[in-house]
């Protein structure tokens, strides 16, 4: 294999696919990129088994060939190249010998065949969506994964097509967010997947918010294709909570508030909270809110906001993070808050199909 590159296109490649590497596997295959050349293409390549990433990066190839590098290594000795161009030469026994200007590395790979083969998706049903829309969906979602490996099924986002309508539903089962967007999909196009929070991550750091994606559905595996990056992942084996049944029906006296006011003055009383003590005390008034937190140790911090309500007044304890976790991706101006007993869940409702349930704490 014999290539010439821009140090900078490699380097960003390098730095995509790299981020899933485990520094704990106990296969030594496992830490190292594969780079397969073919063409004008530098295909390079990692996977922890679960998870396999991509990226394709143009090059020059004199010699076509493919060969697996330590891929920390690797990236190390790109981002510090002083030219602009790289030159990459494998020789026999996979040794791979660097140079940009008068820096020169050699590095020992191991051969592409000890890599593990990634599942093909020819032949599979897909849908294409804007790239904007899926990145959109999973920053109001992320946050409700759970982070409890004992409910492994809730360590995901539950993603349904259906009825020309793209979601995805997470819950820790103290909140849950659902996100729907309608979408010109294939008619009758319906499925069902639960994808890891690791395969999340990684889409959500290299969506673009321009272009498409490609979103392709095997029976226990998903692949995502955009930006000439390809991100292949196992699914969570199971069946994920029955959303539908925790959803409570709109309410009629709802507490319309500022949610720039409202945010600031959640983590304005939140300053007081604990690990012992995570509950703030909101108190609904006629046309005021009243947020407050009191700590022995500390003190006392208190707020109020106007809103409008003419409802049952009321006192919910709530963990404030999930109130800010929700605030923080809504786009509206004022927020509409459902509320109607301070032992039910709180429901905030987004356009037309996005809710976000947080249930409230016992205040102490």
């Amino acid at each position: 294999m014999k290539i010439k590159l821009s140090r900078d296109d490699l380097l960003r490649s390098v730095q995509i696919v790299q981020n899933i590497i485990s520094t704990q596997s106990t296969l030594p295959i496992l830490s190292n990129l594969l780079m397969d050349v073919r063409g004008n293409k530098a295909h390079l390549t990692t996977t922890d088994l679960d998870l396999g990433v991509s990226c394709a990066v143009d090059v020059r190839a004199e010699e076509d060939g493919a060969v697996t590098i330590p891929a920390k290594k690797f990236s190390d000795i790109i981002r510090e190249l002083p030219g602009d161009e790289v030159d990459i030469v494998v020789k026999k026994n996979n040794s791979t010998h660097i140079r940009s200007e008068q820096a020169y590395f050699k590095l020992m790979g191991i051969s592409k065949d000890e890599f593990p083969k990634l599942p093909a998706f020819e032949n599979k049903e897909f849908i294409v969506i804007q790239q904007a829309v899926l990145k959109n969906i999973l920053e109001k979602t992320v946050f409700a994964i759970s982070k409890d490996e004992t409910r492994y099924i809730l360590n995901g986002i539950l993603l349904e097509v259906e009825e020309g309508v793209i979601g995805m539903i997470s819950t820790d089962g103290r909140r849950l967010a659902l996100v729907k967007k309608k979408q010109d999909l294939p008619q009758g196009f319906k499925k069902k997947a639960v994808i890891p929070v690791k395969t999340i991550y990684e889409l959500s750091r290299n969506l673009s918010i321009r272009g498409e994606v490609r979103i392709i559905f095997s029976d226990n595996q998903i692949c995502f294709e955009f930006n000439g990056i390809t991100i292949i992942s196992r699914l969570i084996e199971g069946d994920f909570p029955d959303y539908t049944q925790v959803i409570p029906k709109p309410v009629k006296n709802k507490v319309r508030v500022n949610k720039k006011d409202f945010l600031r003055a959640i983590k304005r009383v939140a300053l007081f909270t604990n690990p012992d003590s995570k509950a703030i005390k909101v108190d609904i008034l006629k046309n005021k809110m009243i947020l407050s937190k009191n700590s022995p140790d500390l003190g006392e911090a208190k707020d109020e906001l106007d809103i409008e309500y003419g409802g049952n007044e009321m006192s919910i304890g709530f963990n404030p993070v999930y109130l800010l976790d929700v605030l923080k991706v809504l786009e509206e101006e004022m927020v509409s808050l459902e509320v109607v007993d301070p032992q039910k869940p709180a429901v905030i409702r987004s356009g037309d199909e996005n809710i976000f349930i947080v249930l409230p704490m016992q205040l102490v």
